[in-house]
């Protein structure tokens, strides 16, 4: 690109205002972050899916039902409802490695050596 001539020409001219390439609003923020605009701190977002990890199937469609629930609460609840309709781990991995982090994990690697001779000629 760097050594197209036509580059200059290939450039669209510049809108001021409105101008549907550009977007002044930025990117969008992760869920963690609005959670913490609206009033929570990460420790309570932690709790409540521990919280509603830890109940049966009965209570976590209560939740569902509970009008005084939080989005939160909802969001999860419904994530887990879900995997576990379709037998998925997915939402359930994603939550834990959310709460607990990742377990470490171990990699076995072997090593050869090769010792290698070499001469230089100097003239």
């Amino acid at each position: 690109m760097a050594n197209n001539p036509n580059v200059i020409d290939n450039l669209k001219p510049f809108k001021k205002g409105d101008d549907e390439r550009r977007n002044l609003e930025g990117r969008p923020k992760k869920f963690t972050t609005l959670m913490k605009e609206n009033g929570y701190k990460l420790a309570e977002v932690n709790d409540s899916i521990q919280a509603i990890m830890a109940m049966n199937e009965e209570q976590i469609k209560e939740v569902l039902e509970n009008d005084d629930a939080t989005m939160l609460e909802k969001t999860v609840a419904k994530a887990i409802i879900k995997s576990f309709e379709k037998g998925s781990l997915y939402s359930m991995d994603t939550l834990l490695s959310r709460v607990y982090g990742k377990p470490k994990e171990q990699i076995d690697a072997t090593i050869e050596q090769k010792i290698v001779n070499v001469t230089l000629k100097l003239d």
